[in-house]
């Protein structure tokens, strides 16, 4: 999936698309600690939702500051990123992995857009910075701990 989120030309706008995508991430993150069988990996992919959650709490009190709509679900979109989890897990583990990693690829690509917005004040982009390395982190682990499944 191709995401558009970083291109809104709003701050407001912007964040609110990032709250959107990220409640969408958290609902793949269920499926796929649901779906995963390696303890270790459940682990290691519970503690990246941890980072996804702490995003939401950001970019919710930035929601406030900017008078964007706080959105505390996602939007239809979540079908597509879970749905994928979902059939990956017929497969297995890496299949799973795998899925995430192409989730992965949306919240890298939001977040360095999101990091050189026009309108993002100097708190905002370090929080944008502050999770594009999260999301960086989390495609690199998906994409090695998928390739050893």
């Amino acid at each position: 999936m191709v995401t558009m989120v970083g291109t809104e030309k709003t701050l407001p706008g912007l964040v609110e698309s990032l709250l959107l995508l990220e409640h969408d991430a958290i609902a793949a993150y269920d499926q796929t600690i649901s779906r995963l069988q390696n303890p270790t990996r459940k682990q290691k992919v519970a503690e990246f939702k941890a980072d996804h959650e702490r995003h939401v709490r950001e970019l919710t009190a930035l929601a406030r500051t900017v008078g964007a709509t706080a959105h505390s679900e996602g939007d239809a979109k979540a079908y597509l990123t879970t749905g994928k989890v979902a059939l990956a897990s017929m497969i297995g583990d890496g299949a799973i992995l795998t899925a995430m990693r192409t989730n992965e690829e949306d919240t890298v690509t939001a977040y360095d857009r999101a990091a050189r917005h026009d309108e993002a004040t100097t708190d905002a982009r370090t929080m944008f910075e502050r999770a594009h390395a999260d999301e960086l982190r989390h495609r690199e682990w998906m994409s090695q701990a998928a390739a050893a499944a």
